[in-house]
């Protein structure tokens, strides 16, 4: 049997005290004696807030996801609320998804929080992310918590904060709060709820959030082009099943044909390898019915409704998954119109996006006048520059990891107003004799083909930790000169802030919040990113390409252009 290390059985053995109940004491003892790898991987560090909250597997220790580590989250939490908002009522939501524990863990959170004297609106059953992030403003909030791991495999759940404006945790309260949570012990987690604090919600929330969503996603589309579309929709098992189907029929859309196998939730997704939209095989089910029924667009979302996936016909009408920069540019593009049509465009409309996504979306947002902004990845960092910029108007945004966000009554990624957008965009486009891909190409006509691709390497445990560091240590302190034969002449650096051209060897300085980013820019406008997920076991590879498209004859050609020459860089990378 492995050897355990003796700060490994020190930290375990804490967690067979009085502090700890039953069912965790017998889950340790069968770690020490069974299983001491999973023990290590258990113990060995306090799991961390990333991009997107606190996210990991379940089980028992303080790198796992259990009512101790989520408790001490809500503690340390509380305890900051109650001293930020000294002589207020305090009021927190509280929703979840289709996670094994999630309703449990979503009572857990609420029982700490009323039993330190805060006011509790907590769902009485799944709903997506989204909605939760509308609920803060619209119940006038401090904070919001939804228990989810995302598109995680079955085995994970997680933790996610938001804040008064409905947007995710972001300095100077994040830190903050850390140092809150870090500075407590278990022993002080209470645990004995208050009821009479606890306000279980529901159909209230749900009609304004449907209504606000029909509301920002719809524009203008005829009645008889709503009829005319066909649309394919799946939850994937998750939360989006209790809102987008609703908000669809509400904004008009009849046809809507659901993937019956795959509407109910089920923490444990049968019908997937995984419950992400970004993995083709995720769509199979949807892109099967589409077929049978020909459908004109295919739309899934993962487990807390945030995300989505979309397939549409392409130029041989055959269905085609667009990748997050493709759906984004489209649906950008559409916005800015429909902006400009309204004479509601201005030099103080914006449009944000993420350091790794596409740079044709700066190109379409500045032809049109509006301002473009770039954020570290994530949609907090989003709902950051809309809360510090009440002055700026925002249109819409997204990063290439299939999220988008339609104006700002939701501070977050939101799949069920983006299903509504895509299929407002599909139906215009039909009607006009065109398409959703047709329009694609016409804008890679106009403002250049970009074409991406994204590569993850999954680096599991403590090994894979290590790993990932030492990627990125290489790619910093021997950086490549060239890649797929072409000079690097820029390389950015988000963890040293620092912007360094490579001809000259002259700095700059990145004014945005430090991160673990790489990149490296080429002279031909080649673009590739480097980044450890922050909440999976995984780094992250964004490559972008570009080429001139002159007409859509071309594009076949151009396409497999832009393919070999992603097809080099993955090979001077290594990562194949």
């Amino acid at each position: 049997m492995t050897q355990i290390k003796t700060d490994i059985l020190s930290k375990a053995k804490l967690w067979l005290t009085d502090t700890f109940d039953e069912d965790t004491h017998t889950q340790v003892t069968n770690l020490i004696e069974n299983n001491p790898q999973e023990l290590e991987e258990s113990f060995y560090k306090n799991m961390a807030f990333g991009t997107g909250g606190m996210r990991g597997v379940m089980g028992a220790g303080p790198n796992r996801i259990n009512k101790y580590t989520l408790g001490k989250n809500t503690q340390g939490l509380s305890n900051y609320l109650k001293r930020e908002f000294e002589g207020e009522e305090i009021r927190a939501v509280i929703a979840y998804d289709c996670r094994k524990n999630s309703k449990e863990f979503a009572q857990i959170v609420a029982n700490i929080f009323s039993a330190n004297g805060i006011k509790v609106f907590l769902f009485s059953e799944l709903r997506p992310t989204p909605e939760l992030s509308f609920a803060v403003k619209h119940l006038d909030c401090h904070c919001g918590i939804v228990l989810t791991a995302s598109h995680n495999p079955p085995e994970y759940n997680g933790y996610k904060v938001y804040w008064q404006d409905g947007g995710q945790l972001v300095p100077p309260q994040d830190n903050k709060i850390i140092e809150e949570i870090e500075s407590l012990d278990y022993s002080e987690i209470k645990f004995e709820a208050n009821p009479s604090l606890i306000e279980f919600i529901d159909k209230e929330v749900d009609e304004a959030f449907q209504a606000a969503s029909v509301k920002n996603g719809s524009f203008g589309t005829s009645s008889s082009a709503k009829e005319n579309l066909k649309i394919v929709f799946t939850s994937l098992h998750g939360a989006s099943s209790t809102a987008t189907p609703q908000v669809l029929k509400k904004a008009g859309y009849e046809n809507v044909y659901l993937v019956e196998e795959q509407a109910e939730p089920n923490p444990n997704f049968p019908t997937v390898k995984s419950p992400n939209p970004e993995e083709p095989e995720a769509l199979k089910m949807a892109l099967k019915l589409a077929e049978k029924e020909n459908a004109d667009i295919v739309i899934g979302t993962d487990p807390d409704g945030d995300r989505l996936g979309i397939a549409v016909r392409d130029l041989n009408n055959d269905l085609l998954l667009l990748n997050g920069n493709q759906t984004m540019v489209v649906m950008t593009w559409f916005l800015l119109e429909q902006w400009r049509k309204k004479n509601e465009l201005d030099k103080n409309s914006f449009v944000a996006s993420t350091i790794v996504s596409t740079p044709m979306l700066k190109n379409i947002t500045q032809a049109y006048g509006a301002q473009y902004h770039e954020v570290l990845t994530g949609f907090k960092w989003i709902a950051k520059m809309i809360k510090d910029h009440p002055e700026m108007d925002f249109v819409g945004g997204g990063e290439e990891s299939f999220g988008f966000m339609v104006g700002e009554f939701v501070r977050d990624k939101d799949a069920t107003t983006a299903t509504l957008l895509a299929c407002e965009i599909a139906a215009q486009m039909k009607e006009n004799g065109s398409s959703f891909y047709k329009q694609l190409i016409e804008l890679y006509k106009e403002f250049g083909y970009y074409k991406e691709e994204l590569i993850s390497l999954v680096k599991k445990g403590i090994e894979g930790e290590l790993q990932i560091k030492q990627m990125m240590v290489d790619l910093r302190e021997n950086p490549l000169k060239e890649i797929n034969g072409e000079k690097v002449v820029l390389i950015e650096d988000y963890q040293a802030s620092i912007s360094k051209n490579m001809q000259d060897h002259s700095e700059t300085l990145i004014d945005l919040p430090k991160s673990n980013v790489l990149i490296y820019y080429t002279e031909e406008g080649s673009k590739i990113a480097a980044r450890p997920s922050g909440t999976e076991p995984k780094i992250k590879f964004y490559i972008s390409v570009n080429e001139e498209l002159k007409s859509s004859e071309d594009f076949e050609k151009a396409q497999k252009l832009l393919q070999q020459k992603i097809a080099g860089i993955r090979a001077d990378l290594q990562v194949d």
